[in-house]
């Protein structure tokens, strides 16, 4: 049984006990959130349900942890001219566990 559910305007394909990271959301570790923007079911292999545009399920999860990915540099140079510009960003994200599909 999986389901595609969008959250925070990205899209992820879950089943149940699964941990997905998702870009970070307001609520505190430990805190039950729910998606009601469900966009595709399959209770097995050979059904699915489609939503036009969505479906009326629910997905159940807890909040984890929050945590940050891996560095990206952003490094702009010019040549000859003496310009070198060393930027780095390191992205949130919340580890969410997820507990039911409804």
């Amino acid at each position: 049984m999986f389901a595609i559910v969008n959250i925070k305007g990205n899209q992820y394909k879950v089943q149940e006990n699964q941990k997905v990271f998702v870009p970070k959301l307001k609520e505190d570790v430990g805190a039950k959130v729910t998606f009601d923007d469900v966009l595709m079911f399959s209770a097995d292999e050979n059904t699915f349900e489609v939503g036009a545009p969505k479906l009326s399920k629910i997905i159940e999860a807890t909040v984890l942890d929050h945590v940050k990915d891996d560095k990206v540099v952003v490094f702009k140079k010019k040549r000859r001219k003496g310009y070198k510009v060393r930027r780095g960003h390191r992205q949130n994200y919340t580890q969410i566990s997820i507990d039911k599909i409804s």
